[in-house]
């Protein structure tokens, strides 16, 4: 479906290490197609936006990040198709003094739910499941009836998170519990649900580890597999994966999370998938937004339902869709900016574009910091001007 859209761009890339602008491209997949422009055309796109002047500006806005608030990581902005700036700052292991580089692999944590929510649309679009299945279709044996795919996606679920509720003898049978694990003991103990299901929003980690479990039952297919057969292989995401994966390209430049300077081992839910899990790089996150906006993986009328506000019994310009989360326009009620954050165990993530104004920010952070989510200066970067959004967006595991 749509595989036929290609879309042209240029991708003119900016590195504060060089005096020189470098023009480049990358190949060509099954389903996302990027072409180089000529250098005149080049110059035109970059001067329409003043790309230079934003490059130098975003320049000034991270360095002020690192020198102030300690920023350990990797960041790419792009519009219209051009990367304005890309650059890592710290180290992937402090003590190795490993240079982060733009092929380090970071957690991307809650961010990851953006691909688990993409996968279940591309199931829906293929007739394999409704969007107002329950749960019990998949899970028979799962004890809350009237949970529907839908209200997973949105969190209007009602279930509680597991990471809050698993009890310490779980834990000592088996240290690292899996999706299964979780889904068993939800099915035995039957804890209580925070909400009835679609009466409030209430984000929830176990929504999106239920939709992993899902995917697998209706695709036949482990996750990993689908996502790398359904979105990493076709977008041409080669350095993207899963903790769990068993392939060792995954260690090749991965990234270790931080609490500021301690570095963190292994938590008891890294084996836990869907809700979190993928690392990739910032580059990976730049083919991943430019398959989202091209056609490429869902039809448009799909992808607006997953940007639609979900989350309505609260007034505001913070809401949620169907995986994303969106700030928007209060005079047109459409969403201005469409984002997700992460926070897990030293990960710090951000990936926010503009559908209007056709920006990227992609920020990725293995060394714990709130100000990745501090982006209202970036913005007004961007925009060319101040820009009426609040200073910080939502952290969140």
């Amino acid at each position: 479906m749509f595989k036929n859209i290609v879309p042209v761009l240029l991708i003119a890339v900016f590195s504060c290490n060089n005096t020189h602008q470098e023009t480049t491209w990358i190949a060509t997949d099954n389903c996302l197609g990027i072409k180089a422009l000529d250098k005149e055309v080049e110059a035109k796109v970059r001067a329409s936006i003043k790309g230079d002047l934003k490059a130098a500006r975003l320049d000034s806005v991270f360095q002020q990040k690192v020198k102030m608030g300690g920023f350990n990581g990797n960041v790419l902005i792009a519009q219209n198709g051009v990367v304005l700036y890309r650059r890592s700052f710290g180290y992937g292991q402090i003590e190795n003094k490993d240079t982060l580089r733009p092929e380090s692999k970071f957690q991307l944590a809650s961010l990851s739910k953006t691909f688990t929510a993409v996968a279940v649309l591309k199931l829906y679009e293929q007739g394999k499941l409704s969007l107002e299945d329950t749960i019990q279709k998949f899970i028979p044996q799962f004890p809350y009836s009237g949970i529907q795919i839908k209200s997973l996606l949105s969190h209007r679920s009602g279930l509680p998170n597991y990471a809050y509720v698993l009890t310490d003898s779980v834990r000592k049978r088996n240290r690292f519990p899996s999706n299964d694990d979780i889904v068993r003991w939800y099915c035995y103990v039957k804890p209580k649900l925070y909400n009835s299901p679609n009466r409030h929003f209430s984000y929830s980690n176990t929504n999106y580890a239920l939709l992993a479990t899902i995917i697998e039952r209706v695709s036949g297919q482990p996750f990993e597999v689908f996502l790398r057969k359904n979105i990493f292989a076709p977008l041409g995401m080669h350095n993207t994966w899963l903790t769990t994966t068993r392939n060792d390209s995954i260690n090749i430049f991965r990234t270790v999370g931080y609490q500021y300077n301690r570095k963190l081992p292994k938590d008891n839910y890294d084996d836990v998938i869907g809700d979190k899990g993928v690392y990739s790089t910032s580059d990976d996150i730049l083919r991943w937004y430019m398959g989202l906006n091209s056609g490429c993986l869902l039809n448009p009328a799909t992808l607006k339902e997953a940007f639609t506000p979900r989350s309505l019994e609260r007034r505001g310009i913070k809401n949620y869709g169907y995986g994303f989360r969106m700030q928007i326009d209060e005079a047109t009620q459409q969403p201005k900016y469409v984002y997700h954050t992460g926070w897990w165990k030293g990960y710090n993530t951000l990936m926010w574009f503009s559908p209007k104004d056709q920006f990227v920010v992609i920020i990725l952070s293995n060394r714990y910091n709130r100000n990745v989510y501090q982006i209202k200066s970036i913005l007004e970067v961007l925009h060319g001007k101040s820009s009426p959004i609040t200073d910080e967006v939502d952290e969140e595991m």
